[in-house]
């Protein structure tokens, strides 16, 4: 039994004694005990005000207790993740754009390509020579084997990204899981779209440079046509007609 429910049922019996006392002898309504003076009760309405005041600082304390308890509760959802992989994935992506920066004799840069495609695809100099066809067949090759070798490099960048992409996942994840307030989880929810971002950048980057490469082995195999009808033509144009029913 609780303080407060003791002193409740001591002041109820005792409220109980006195009315019993003044209705069954008939003594007067205070009485005195050694020069005290002793009033039923006045006994009983103190011990009713000792009681109810013991259940207003029970509720208070109940109240701090809530409080403080509300008070921890904000401190966890502020605390921030320990976990980061922020610049981790910094770096892959500064790797993936290196890998596209190093791109060979065409690179990724709208200028250069117009320019590239004006001198060698769209524009075949008919014209030139046949040692000048032969170079211009030869450099145009050569973009092709570049754009297909850029292309592996930049799949192998994503391949190898994949382990990290892995250890992060099983890093963040973990990480959620043992969160102690919102703001660990909404980080942790936030660096994995970032991780996702990179992801897609990878994909981007190797879908580039193998669109890349496949576009200028196009671009070569359709100039090589052309020239390859200019030559059919000069080929046949130099040699001697044939003339039925010559003399022998």
């Amino acid at each position: 039994m609780t303080l407060s429910r003791y002193l409740r049922a001591l002041a109820a019996s005792t409220a109980l004694a006195a009315a019993g006392g003044v209705a069954v002898i008939s003594t007067p309504a205070q009485a005195q005990f050694g020069g005290i003076v002793y009033d039923p009760s006045n006994y009983a309405q103190n011990v009713l005000t000792a009681a109810r005041t013991l259940e207003q600082i029970n509720n208070q304390i109940r109240m701090l207790q809530n409080q403080a308890a509300s008070l921890i509760n904000q401190a966890k959802n502020l605390e921030r993740l320990p976990t980061s992989i922020l610049q981790p994935l910094q770096d892959q992506i500064r790797q993936t754009q290196q890998l596209l920066s190093q791109a060979q004799r065409i690179a990724y840069d709208v200028r250069e390509i117009e320019t590239a495609f004006a001198a060698q695809y769209r524009n075949v100099p008919l014209g030139a020579s046949q040692q000048a066809m032969v170079e211009g067949a030869e450099a145009r090759w050569q973009n092709s084997i570049a754009g297909f070798e850029d292309a592996l490099k930049v799949q192998a960048g994503a391949v190898a990204n994949i382990e990290g992409s892995r250890a992060a996942i099983g890093s963040l994840v973990g990480a959620s899981q043992s969160a102690t307030g919102a703001l660990q989880a909404a980080q942790a929810g936030n660096q994995l779209l970032a991780l996702q971002a990179r992801q897609l950048a990878d994909l981007t980057a190797t879908l580039a440079a193998s669109s890349r490469a496949q576009a200028l082995h196009a671009a070569d195999r359709a100039a090589a046509k052309r020239q390859a009808h200019e030559q059919l033509r000069r080929f046949l144009a130099d040699r001697p007609r044939y003339v039925p029913g010559g003399s022998d």
